[in-house]
């Protein structure tokens, strides 16, 4: 089962989030029929963006769906067994076979429309290697400062204050902060998320209705 933190309580990019220096940017669309997204990939989590621009690249994505959708924390996709998955049928265990390193960086944060990847829990995963095809996208909630202060008490979380900027104006997920990989964020469509997060789910945050995506590469 991809794991997930216990729940705590339309963007540029962020400064501070670099996204590396000599190589061109790629943005990755993606389709829904609640509107499209597109999404920034990260140059300085090369691993992640190279396995993700592969994946899309190869149509893996294609015809799969949001398969685990909790609102106002994050939509979850890219489990291949979902293609063809039977009405209540569970998922999220499905990948290609493979993990990728984490590539954990301070700079990048989990904001709304942070692109981050899924993975298994720490007592099986203590490297906190990442899926090799599921990922994440942030909704979250505005952060006030009462939660900065426990998470950086109880667990010790440290954020800039331009992250706490940020979490307060736009809001995300800030509990997640070092635990997972950040390798990308939605430069246009944060609408689009929401209207995905807000759907009717049944068993294991399982949509009713189907969301299907279909992603392209669409610059380099």
């Amino acid at each position: 089962m991809i794991f997930f933190a216990s729940t705590l309580v339309a963007t540029a990019q962020q400064p501070g989030n670099q996204v590396g220096k000599g190589k061109a940017s790629t943005y990755v669309k993606i389709e829904t029929s609640y509107g499209d997204m597109v999404v920034l990939l990260y140059n300085d989590t090369p691993r992640h963006r190279d396995n993700f621009i592969k994946l899309v690249e190869q149509g893996y994505y294609d015809s799969l769906i949001f398969h685990r959708v909790i609102r106002n924390f994050m939509i979850q996709g890219g489990d291949p067994e979902s293609r063809n998955a039977r009405p209540g049928q569970m998922l999220g265990n499905g990948s290609p076979g493979y993990t990728i390193p984490a590539e954990i960086t301070p700079t990048h944060f989990h904001k709304k429309g942070a692109l981050a990847a899924a993975r298994q829990g720490d007592e099986v995963n203590p490297t906190k290697a990442s899926s090799g095809s599921q990922f994440y996208i942030v909704q979250g909630t505005v952060v006030d400062d009462a939660m900065f202060q426990v998470l950086e008490s109880r667990y010790g979380k440290t954020y800039t204050d331009e992250q706490k900027k940020v979490y307060r104006s736009l809001g995300g997920t800030p509990h997640l902060d070092g635990d997972y990989t950040v390798f990308g964020e939605v430069v246009e469509g944060l609408d689009v998320v929401d209207k995905i997060a807000a759907v009717e789910c049944g068993r294991m945050d399982r949509p009713k209705n189907d969301v299907r995506m279909k992603m392209t590469i669409i610059k380099r």
